[in-house]
């Protein structure tokens, strides 16, 4: 039987299990976990594992920006060429090719600063090759990522009413 899914799910949730954690969860050995993630490893669906956490602890992550960018499609690539390019600058920390028709492709990116931002997308984006048009979005905060939450719910007490 194929356990890759809820092998997915679990390291989703939490990258951190061990192969016998999960291999307990989902009632298999811990060497078909191991097996398992090595294939999923060499077929490329699995490829990396991270840390969420605060990202403005790290200077070089202190600013993050979302980037709308118009793009002209090529001939025989379409978003894909352009895509590549942009993929290959360190800065570009995620990619993401659209449906909403108003830009095509939506950029995250960390800097260190504003300016440093603001740099990237002036000398190296919007200048770059099929590249239309760009539009920048400083995130101010970070409320959730990868469905964690990064400040602690309060607790609101109800409001007793008296007659």
């Amino acid at each position: 039987m194929d356990h890759k899914n809820e092998i997915l799910r679990l390291l989703r949730e939490d990258g951190r299990l061990s192969n016998e954690e999960i291999a307990e969860r989902i009632g298999v050995s811990g060497k078909t976990v191991e097996n398992t993630i090595r294939k999923l490893e060499k077929s490329g669906i699995l490829v990396g594992f991270r840390a969420l956490f605060d990202d403005s602890v790290l200077p070089e992550n202190a600013v993050k920006a979302i980037i709308e960018v118009k793009v002209k499609p090529e001939r025989n690539g379409g978003f894909d060429r352009v895509a590549k390019r942009i993929s290959r600058f360190s800065k570009v920390e995620s990619l993401y090719l659209m449906s909403s028709g108003l830009f095509d492709l939506m950029i995250e990116v960390r800097g260190e600063t504003l300016n440093d931002v603001a740099e990237f997308v002036s000398s190296k984006l919007a200048p770059m090759e099929g590249v239309v048009s760009t539009s920048t979005h400083f995130i101010l905060k970070k409320y959730k990522e990868s469905g964690k939450l990064f400040e602690n719910e309060e607790e609101h007490e109800r409001l007793k009413i008296t007659p």
